[in-house]
């Protein structure tokens, strides 16, 4: 079927575009022949030419059976068929650095609402799953692995109430998402979907979220509710503490709590970085622009704040020594972010932002292996 589509439109592109005189067309396949490309003219004895006579035709247009592999040949006629890349974009066309698996495989009616809850960007789920690991496997019993179920269940919960969070920021924010170029793509900035049908996904996520909640106990129930309406990161050291042993040691869980509070400050204002220009004119606050140039002294104050806390906690929960190796190492993974970070650079802001991931799961590691230990 490809073959023959080719055929037909080279003839007819040939026929109504080339000069009444024998066309003279270069053929060249790299994957067959090491020779000099070959030209194929009417009249001419072509036996020596690297191709067997039933593959080719007057005009000639190699093609191997499966389509994959015509991007191997190089078939020059001296006029180029393929869009240029400026044509591309001004058709609106998703460059590949822009194409995600929702693009790939769910359907086009699906996609809106698969980027409105940032499923192709799961750094915000791991920014608000991590807390939760680490006080779940922090309230485990000495030389004890952590409760797996626990770990399931906040894990769906983290993807969850991540979704419905960004769905609730997209829905406040759409007046100054279409005003910043980072996020006036949005699907509610941009228009593909009504503030109406966001609300009304909103409802299935939360919806979805309370099948989670229905599988802790009460006490449970009412610290998640409590923490719920902080709306905040920092709460779920509360709650993987509070999901495993029904009570809150505050030794314990309060220098966790605010080792959380520092990270946040300090992720939170790399990526603020981001917008900065759009945010001062739209008129929006940020710590980017609060400390300006003194970003950086912030942030290291806030890191060695975060790494001060997390050893506080660990002391106070009798943790083996594994975990001080492993907070050294995350000492050294923060320390990289705020040294090279070039707070004028949109791309690398992202990027630190999101190495944070790498962060949390050392501590987690750390959190593991120490309670292995003790």
């Amino acid at each position: 079927m490809a073959s023959a589509l080719i055929s037909r439109v080279s003839r007819r592109f040939l026929k109504s575009s080339l000069p009444s005189y024998s066309p003279s067309i270069t053929v060249f396949n790299p994957l067959i022949s090491t020779q000099p490309p070959v030209k194929l003219n009417h009249g001419l004895n072509t036996s020596f030419v690297p191709f067997k006579q039933s593959l080719y035709q007057i005009p000639t247009f190699e093609y191997f059976k499966n389509a994959r592999s015509l991007s191997n040949f190089q078939i020059v006629v001296h006029i180029s068929t393929s869009p240029s890349k400026e044509n591309k974009n001004q058709s609106g066309s998703l460059s590949r650095g822009d194409i995600s698996w929702i693009d790939l495989y769910l359907p086009r009616q699906v996609q809106p609402y698969a980027r409105l809850a940032r499923l192709d960007r799961p750094i915000g789920t791991w920014l608000l799953l991590w807390p939760c690991m680490w006080s779940i496997t922090l309230a485990a019993a000495p030389g004890q692995l952590p409760d797996f179920k626990m770990l399931a269940l906040f894990g769906c919960g983290a993807l969850l109430l991540r979704g419905a969070g960004c769905t609730i920021n997209d829905l406040l924010d759409r007046d100054i998402d279409t005003k910043v170029e980072r996020t006036k793509s949005r699907p509610v900035a941009s228009g593909l979907l009504t503030p109406f049908q966001g609300l009304s996904f909103l409802g299935f996520q939360l919806l979805l979220g309370l099948g989670i909640l229905l599988q802790l106990n009460d006490y449970r129930r009412l610290i998640l509710v409590a923490c719920l309406l902080l709306s905040t990161h920092e709460e779920n050291y509360f709650l993987g503490w509070a999901a495993v042993k029904g009570s809150l040691d505050p030794a314990i869980v309060l220098p966790l709590y605010a080792s959380g509070v520092f990270w946040t400050l300090v992720y939170d204002t790399i990526y603020a970085h981001q917008d900065k220009e759009d945010d001062l004119k739209v008129g929006v606050k940020s710590t980017a622009l609060r400390f300006g140039d003194s970003t950086k002294e912030w942030i290291t104050g806030f890191g060695i704040a975060c790494l001060g806390n997390l050893a506080l906690s660990g002391y106070n929960a009798e943790i083996g020594w594994p975990y001080y190796a492993f907070l050294a190492a995350a000492s050294g993974h923060l320390c990289w972010q705020i040294i090279t970070v070039d707070l004028s650079s949109r791309a690398d802001c992202n990027r630190k932002f999101v190495s944070n991931k790498w962060f949390g799961a050392i501590i987690f590691g750390g959190i593991l292996a120490g309670r292995l230990s003790s």
